[in-house]
């Protein structure tokens, strides 16, 4: 396995990893946010806008894993001559 392919495959395992963890932070903080509200409706400013700046900051985990896939991919020393060949076929 060359190092262009072994990149694509690093990069996909780790949008997946990303997305799964941040999907499961992501529930269980909406599950945490929905029984606070439940158990205290008059909270429910505070803890809906707690919930939004935990969600951005979960989601942000997400976009980080993206940059650095994208990174893998399209930063490889030898891309541009990878990017022809597929181009030319």
């Amino acid at each position: 396995m060359d190092f262009f392919t072994a990149c694509v495959w690093a990069a996909g395992i780790a949008i997946g990893i990303a997305a799964f963890g941040c999907g499961i932070g992501q529930g269980m903080g909406l599950n945490g946010a929905v029984q606070g509200i439940a158990r205290n409706p008059e909270s429910s400013g505070k803890v809906t806008v707690t919930l939004l700046i935990g969600l951005a900051m979960i989601e942000s985990l997400c976009i980080y894993a993206l940059v650095v896939a994208l990174i893998l991919i399209y930063a490889h020393p030898q891309a541009a001559e990878i990017i022809k060949t597929v181009v030319a076929h």
